[in-house]
């Protein structure tokens, strides 16, 4: 019979291979020279290499404890392997962290990442947060769900998506065999009406009217002009906050915006009106040293925040007729009821998709010079006394 590994043999063994250390138990030595334990166990007609863990974190003493566990399931007729794998399983909790590990650097907005995290808190994790992936059943999905399906629809979609998301990447990993937040569920909830959500947006007329409101505020400077530049070049409020000196050509007149941080992922050419220029001149009076136009006055070194908006809106009571982003909508409303321009104008000053795929590739114009003439309107027409 073969001498088993002693303590003083493990320690000392170098050259590669597999070292017999007790009934199933092997010590495993690399090229390299690191160790491993590896029990090789017959389940099920089938011989199976169970890793035990490396030397010497494990010791030979504990090594054969564990090899002697793993022998009793097996002739108790339990698979030491499958049990094994459930004691790996994530929890929910545990999964949704790392499904928001891997999808954080493809969101451009913090804001994303932060209603995630919110919307986990609030809404899932604490019904099915510590159930173990595997555990989870329609039932429990359904659990979250049902109660906000018709009352918060909205709230409900997205927290859908996000387990769905998370069992996705379960699914990836080989821990679950089945994505039971998908139309495996879809019977048990009633339809959603396809009807969307407009922001709530000013009147075209009263764009004027409400940028006067701000501009008396006792809002700080950065808000206000960072606020008038938004409504200025229509553009939505992460662009407008996250503007930097580089970005713009004061010559040309024009403000780039690079494809990171813009919504379709494309760069963004804006022509810059005058008025946008002279603000843009008042606004030197704010720089630090970033490259920041609107910097924070909270936290030096990064944009000013989106609440910082939206409580420029609440201060001012306009927060009940409009969001930051329905100004975009005031400007499409105007463009559309107050000038001749083209829809493909219109809707590129808004940096929204025009056409079809075929006809998006074949257009190679941005119609920088007629987008130039329309955002010069509407400069005039929110600046002008005579607006109505």
């Amino acid at each position: 019979m073969r001498k088993e590994l002693t303590a003083t043999e493990a320690k000392s063994l170098k050259a590669p291979g597999f070292y017999r250390a007790g009934n199933t138990l092997y010590l495993k030595v690399t090229r390299t020279g690191s160790k491993s334990w590896i029990q090789r166990l017959t389940i099920d007609g089938e011989r199976h290499d169970i890793g035990l863990g490396g030397y010497p974190q494990v010791s030979l003493v504990h090594a054969r404890k564990l090899a002697f566990q793993n022998r009793e399931l097996a002739w108790a007729g339990e698979d030491p392997l499958a049990l094994k794998r459930e004691a790996n399983l994530p929890t929910f909790k545990e999964a949704a962290e790392k499904t928001f590990v891997a999808n954080r650097a493809r969101w451009r907005s913090d804001v994303t990442a932060k209603n995630w995290e919110q919307g986990m808190k609030k809404h899932v994790l604490p019904k099915i947060g510590e159930l173990r992936v595997d555990q989870i059943g329609r039932e429990h999905v359904l659990r979250v769900l049902t109660p906000i399906w018709t009352t918060k629809p909205e709230v409900a979609r997205k927290q859908r998506n996000r387990i769905k998301a998370v069992l996705s990447w379960c699914q990836a990993h080989g821990f679950i065999e089945h994505n039971v937040a998908g139309e495996m569920i879809d019977g048990a909830l009633p339809a959603m009406p396809a009807v969307k959500e407009h922001y709530r947006a000013l009147p075209y007329q009263e764009v004027r009217a409400a940028l006067e409101t701000i501009d008396a505020s006792n809002a700080s400077l950065v808000a206000k002009l960072c606020f008038r530049f938004l409504v200025l070049t229509a553009t939505r409020s992460g662009e407008a906050r996250g503007a930097r000196w580089s970005e713009v050509n004061i010559d040309a007149k024009e403000w780039r915006i690079p494809a990171s941080r813009m919504k379709a992922g494309v760069e963004h050419s804006i022509p810059l009106p005058v008025a946008a220029l002279t603000l843009l001149e008042q606004a030197h009076v704010l720089r630090d040293d970033s490259d920041l136009i609107f910097p924070s006055t909270v936290k030096r070194g990064t944009p000013l925040s989106d609440m910082a908006l939206t409580k420029v809106l609440r201060t001012t009571g306009l927060a009940a007729r409009t969001t930051v982003h329905g100004f975009r909508s005031s400007f499409r409303d105007w463009a559309s009821e107050c000038t001749n321009a083209a829809h493909a104008v219109m809707e590129l000053s808004l940096a929204h998709k025009v056409g079809s795929a075929v006809e998006q590739a074949y257009a190679r114009s941005d119609l920088l010079a007629k987008r130039r003439r329309l955002m010069e309107q509407w400069a005039a027409y929110i600046t002008s006394a005579d607006a109505e």
